[in-house]
């Protein structure tokens, strides 16, 4: 069977057995990442949108469900930024509610200075956001944003969001040589990170073609020196630190991120 919305289950380096569901295609983003290996963001947006129709998402998402394959997480996910779509917390309502599942949100983060958006990334059971930059000029250096979005809003968004959110906060600092490499960049980055207290935070650097063929690969040693400086929590090289499974297997994909034990 064929869909429109929805693809995989495909395996992820950090969240096991995955769900994609794309709620921004053909790509639809607020950043022009320069390490995007979907290629270049066409004109970025913050203009928030209903489409496509949640409706059809989830109807597809039904059909999917007779298949009884097993996954980690249904995952608001895909080709461009899922909280641009208005109603993007639809996606976690119906899992919690009709699926045996764990939801989880991948986000670029740039919208959380709105309330209605840190409201509905609330309803998942893991949201992941991301930080490459420590001020506005090495945030728009990076990640290329729509010009109204400022680096210290989002940030603000992210305590905010951290101070109500109940789930596992995961947070994904992408390493470009020549760009933020610089451990007194790394050094930046990482207490802008100790200001929102992620549980986990993952250091990657360029495994594909990036938007911007200019970036390049972190050499594993300088991303494992990086790690250090971001703490016990952190990874390197795309792997994810381990979310403790307290329960049993049966269990675990339901329940084991909807209440976590906070560090």
């Amino acid at each position: 069977m064929s869909y429109s919305h929805i693809f995989g289950p495909v395996p992820s380096r950090r969240y096991g057995r995955s769900l994609g569901v794309d709620l921004s295609t053909p790509k639809t983003c607020t950043l022009n990442c320069r390490f995007c290996q979907l290629g270049d963001t066409a004109q970025t947006t913050v203009t928030r949108t209903g489409t496509p129709p949640i409706t059809d998402v989830l109807s597809e998402l039904r059909q999917w469900l007779s298949t009884a394959i097993p996954v980690d997480f249904i995952t608001a996910s895909g080709s461009g930024e899922p909280t641009l779509h208005t109603r993007f917390g639809d996606l976690f309502r119906f899992t919690r509610a009709e699926t045996p599942f764990c939801s989880l949100l991948l986000s670029n983060g740039t919208l959380f200075h709105l309330p209605e958006v840190r409201r509905e990334a609330a309803l998942a059971d893991v949201v992941k956001i991301s930080l490459h930059a420590w001020d506005q000029e090495s945030f728009e250096r990076t990640v290329r944003p729509h010009p109204s979005l400022r680096l210290d809003a989002i940030l603000d968004g992210y305590r905010a969001f951290r101070d109500a959110f109940t789930g596992r906060l995961d947070l994904e600092v992408f390493i470009m040589p020549g760009l933020n490499d610089a451990p007194e960049q790394a050094e930046r980055i990482a207490a802008l990170a100790r200001s929102f207290s992620p549980d986990g935070i993952s250091l990657n650097t360029a495994v594909r073609p990036t938007a911007d063929s200019r970036i390049a690969a972190c050499p594993p040693e300088r991303l494992a020196a990086l790690k250090e400086i971001f703490g016990a929590t952190a990874s390197a090289s795309g792997s994810q630190t381990a979310i403790p499974d307290t329960l049993s297997p049966e269990a675990r994909t339901a329940l084991a991120l909807r209440h976590p034990v906070r560090p």
